[in-house]
């Protein structure tokens, strides 16, 4: 498990698609007003730039 923790590379490209994949439905759901998929949506999203966030903080853990 702490494999992707050690190898910067892998965690930078991890950070990087769930970055973009988490702005990408953030924004396609904001665009969807009025409308339940598009909340669905940027919740989605959002659970994605947190999971950017888990592995960018994940190696600085005690």
């Amino acid at each position: 498990m702490n494999f992707w923790k050690e190898h910067t590379t892998l965690r930078g490209v991890l950070i990087a698609l769930f970055f973009a994949a988490g702005m990408i439905l953030t924004i396609a759901g904001w665009k969807m007003t009025g409308k339940l998929e598009g909340l669905g949506l940027m919740l989605l999203g959002i659970v994605l730039l947190l999971t950017a966030l888990f592995v960018y903080n994940a190696p600085y853990k005690k």
